[in-house]
């Protein structure tokens, strides 16, 4: 199994036209209390590499971090969260505006790990991003977080509710609990596969 992630940040950008050219690039998109920079810790097993709040919408920018030996062009980008935010609504228009820009546009996206949070299983608007992720042609890779949440008599269940609202086989979902560090290990692993590591 993979140990933890050699991630290093590197920096954020709010216009996703300063990024630069690189080698292969992972997207870590949820809405914006799915847990996104919690599990990004747990990947790399370092709590305070990425800003976790109790508050919806901590992450606000493009964040880039830079997996494997310096310089290896290979990074994974912390999107901030779609849906609920205690902000404004030019600061959503804004957000929303950036995400579109940096899915639509950036030609080094190799593939996006979406986060759906497994105790309440798909939103609306969670299926609506995945419509759109495949109306462009992206590589989805699909995790359900907060695996330790769901009461182990009702998991078989709520994992056979939320792959079927996702029209996915029960191996295309992925459970994980940052918290219990379920299925870390081989969210690493996939990841490293992805961006063509070994």
């Amino acid at each position: 199994m993979a140990g933890p992630l050699p991630l290093r940040f590197l920096r954020s950008y709010a216009d996703p036209d300063a990024l630069p050219h690189v080698n292969a690039e992972i997207a870590l998109m949820g809405r914006s209390n799915v847990g996104k920079s919690t599990l990004l810790n747990a990947l790399a097993q370092h709590k305070g590499l990425a800003r976790t709040s109790k508050t919806p919408g901590a992450t606000r920018l493009l964040n880039a971090f830079e997996v494997g030996n310096p310089d290896s062009g290979r990074w994974l980008m912390d999107l901030p969260g779609y849906g609920y935010a205690k902000v404004s609504k030019t600061e959503q228009a804004k957000w929303a505006d950036m995400l579109t820009g940096y899915v639509e546009e950036r030609e080094n996206l190799t593939a996006v790990l979406l986060l759906i949070d497994g105790e309440i299983g798909p939103t609306p608007l969670d299926l609506q991003t995945i419509e759109w992720l495949q109306h462009l042609g992206r590589d989805i890779l699909y995790v359900a977080t907060k695996a330790d949440k769901v009461r182990p008599s009702k998991s078989p269940k709520r994992r056979k509710d939320l792959t079927s609202k996702l029209g996915l086989e029960k191996k295309d979902v992925r459970w994980v609990s940052a918290d219990k560090g379920q299925g870390v290990a081989e969210l690493r692993a996939l990841v490293l596969e992805t961006l063509g590591i070994k």
